[in-house]
């Protein structure tokens, strides 16, 4: 099995007091890591644009250091990474600060070539994967994969500064949810998309067709395309909740493709994201 994780690598500044500590984090990565983690025996590699300056040999070798495949990645002469800071609230609540509109990223299928991912078993994207490429490529993109038979895996994760509208947002993630066969969305972000409630959500996701997980948070995932009735303890102590959806996405993943049950791999999802938000930073020590 080979699954590309498709989408925007960063430096990341995680703010503890008025110490930073430098680190190297973005969705798609996140999720890359914590599905290798989860599945070792899994090839996962990471699709990207860096530069070739420091910070993005930095990003390339963090990568590489953590078991995912660097040689999908792309390097652009002159362009640079993006950079975000991390700021938790003392119950572990966090917000970001961006400095990513020249992210080498955005130059990700510029050329509307994608024959690159025709190699791979599973392909995983986000909304901010799509978020940042030229909307000429993000149609381009998913009338590709409307072609192809490689399974995709869609996570809608909005971020409404990154999209030039909602409206874009809305019909961008409409199509990737009529394509995706593994579905990851978080509560929060389909209601702030759609302007549903989280009933309209539940209610939407659930006459889906189609594999995946409605991620809701300490409620713990609902179950798609599959009935699954169990119960989900919450995290001891909550520090940050950075990553949460994203390494639930790798530890959910990572069990369904080692070929673990839908029961099995909810409760490995959400076990994994439990003891994420209790570590600072999107990636925790292995």
């Amino acid at each position: 099995m080979r699954i590309a994780c498709v989408g925007e690598a960063m430096i990341e500044l995680s703010l503890a007091g008025e110490t930073p500590k430098l680190g190297v984090a973005g969705d798609t990565l996140n999720t890359a890591i914590y599905l290798h983690r989860s599945a070792p025996d899994v090839q996962v590699d990471f699709v990207t644009c860096l530069g070739e300056d420091s910070f993005s040999q930095r990003i390339s070798d963090f990568i590489s250091s953590q078991g995912v495949g660097i040689a999908a990645i792309r390097r652009i002469n002159g362009a640079s990474p993006g950079l975000y800071a991390i700021t938790t609230t003392d119950v572990g609540e966090r917000s970001f600060t961006y400095w990513r509109n020249a992210s080498a990223a955005r130059q990700l299928f510029s050329d509307h070539d994608f024959s690159a991912l025709a190699v791979y078993d599973a392909i995983y994207l986000s909304g901010i994967s799509m978020a940042i490429l030229p909307h000429a490529v993000r149609t381009a993109l998913i009338e590709w994969l409307g072609s192809s038979p490689v399974k995709v895996i869609y996570d809608s994760n909005y971020r409404p500064r990154l999209w030039e509208g909602q409206a874009h947002a809305q019909q961008i993630t409409t199509a990737m949810w009529q394509r995706a066969n593994v579905a990851l969305p978080s509560i929060d972000d389909e209601m702030a998309l759609f302007n549903e409630t989280a009933e309209q959500v539940e209610r939407r996701f659930a006459a889906r067709l189609g594999q995946g997980a409605l991620k809701r948070g300490e409620e713990g995932p609902m179950s798609l395309g599959s009935q699954v009735a169990q119960t989900y303890a919450p995290a001891g102590s909550v520090v940050d909740t950075t990553a949460a959806g994203d390494s639930f996405n790798g530890g959910y993943l990572g069990a369904l493709m080692t070929g673990k049950s839908q029961s099995e791999a909810l409760m490995a999802g959400h076990r994994l994201a439990a003891k994420v938000v209790q570590h600072r930073g999107a990636i925790m020590p292995e």
